[in-house]
């Protein structure tokens, strides 16, 4: 079995700045692309970014220039570096990670439990 960590959200004022992370623990061969998505109120769960082992990143739109995913492969651990927040931005982030364990032939896709960040205007 594998545990995705998250930790890092909270509240700030529009322009401001918060960074998520993601710990992945427990079975773990290796992981392909990890995520992060995030849930609105009333809304579909979206994409908001992806990194692949190698480092190869993808955005929303909505997100491009203010959001840096990064991550670091010794420690099972992606990050999201959130600047020029907006209130349109608050919802509940989540991580996701594409792993592969020990003693499976396959991938399987893992979740965290979601961290809210709220931005006030």
């Amino acid at each position: 079995q594998v545990q995705l960590s998250e930790s890092g959200g909270g509240l700030v004022q529009a322009g401001g700045s918060l960074g998520l992370s993601c710990a992945a623990s427990g079975n773990i061969f290796y992981i392909n692309v990890m995520a992060w998505y995030r849930q609105a109120p009333g809304k579909q769960r979206d994409l908001v970014a992806t990194i692949t082992s190698g480092g190869r990143t993808n955005y929303a739109d909505s997100v491009k220039g203010r959001f840096t995913i990064s991550r670091d492969n010794a420690k099972n651990t992606v990050y999201l570096q959130m600047n020029s927040l907006k209130p349109e931005d608050t919802a509940v982030y989540y991580c996701n990670a594409d792993v592969l364990s020990h003693g499976r032939a396959a991938n399987y896709d893992y979740w965290g439990q979601g961290t809210q960040v709220t931005v006030s205007s």
